[in-house]
């Protein structure tokens, strides 16, 4: 009987056992389901770039041109001349606006400095700034004979213009708003060629400068970098639109008599203004820094 009673009590000791194991397994299973779990390994952080006007660029432009006051004024060099343009025979004072298609190319460099862009640009375009314009004239009537008509031609052709320019701007991250001046350059004929009374129409005076003429230009404008263009191997790809007043200073030609010709006096001196506003877009490849 005792060993019964022993064997009855190892099997209770044995439940026990087992009922303990299985509630501290489960206790453990819920625990460890509670607890958070094991988090992934953090982001590396990678630093996003910014932007910089720092930089060499070069690009192209287009636009439109035109003179805001291209007067031609005619005086005299000898008496019967002085006469002549003071009766109205001859232009005094002549209009000779121009405009036309602008194309070229620039090349420059910038430097940031905080909010700040300073840097110097050199441009050349080519300009189809011409006017040729013929002004008729009316010699006073000659008591017994008929008034008599004269054409007078005058011509100016701006060939191309070129700067050479400091760059001033404020930068608001990819944007750019900027002003501009300079020295300024270009290629200008000037000539005049006045004709006898019609219908003969004998041409009595005539003179002709062409020249490389110097001056100044001022202007501004607003640039932009695009996001994510990098074309042959730029770091950016920016976007302007200027406009820029140019002053080439006045030069006078000699409209002097051809002999035989029957023109009075010595001849005439006109004097031609070279001056406007170019208007443009263009497209700069940037190099350097990003």
């Amino acid at each position: 009987m005792a060993v019964a009673k022993l064997s009855g009590g190892n099997n209770v000791l044995n439940r026990f056992l087992l009922v303990t194991a299985a509630a501290t397994a489960l206790a453990s299973s819920a625990l460890a389901a509670d607890l958070p779990a094991r988090s992934a390994p953090p982001v590396p952080y990678v630093a996003v770039p910014v932007f910089t006007w720092t930089g060499f660029y070069v690009g192209v432009n287009a636009g439109y041109a035109f003179s805001d006051s291209a007067r031609v004024v005619t005086t005299g060099q000898a008496a019967a001349n002085v006469t002549t343009v003071g009766t109205g025979a001859r232009p005094g004072l002549v209009q000779l606006d121009q405009d036309g298609f602008s194309g070229g190319g620039q090349i420059g460099y910038n430097v940031q400095f905080g909010g700040f862009v300073a840097g110097v640009e050199a441009d050349i375009a080519y300009t189809d700034l011409q006017r040729t314009t013929t002004v008729v004239t009316t010699a006073p009537a000659v008591v017994g004979g008929a008034v008599a008509t004269r054409n007078n031609v005058f011509r100016q052709d701006l060939g191309f213009l070129g700067t050479v320019r400091g760059r001033l701007g404020f930068a608001m991250d990819r944007a750019l708003v900027y002003g501009t001046g300079g020295f300024a350059y270009g290629d200008v004929d000037y000539s005049g060629n006045f004709f006898g009374p019609q219908p003969a129409n004998v041409r009595q005076f005539t003179g002709r400068r062409t020249s490389m003429e110097t001056g100044w230009a001022a202007g501004g404008g607003i640039e932009y970098a695009m996001p994510n263009w990098n074309w042959f191997g730029s770091s950016a790809v920016t976007v302007k639109a200027e406009a820029l007043y140019y002053d080439l200073g006045r030069r006078t030609v000699g409209v002097n008599v051809i002999p035989g010709t029957g023109g009075v006096g010595t001849g005439y001196n006109s004097r031609f203004e070279t001056s406007g506003v170019v208007a443009r877009a263009g497209l700069n490849f940037k190099f350097g820094t990003f």
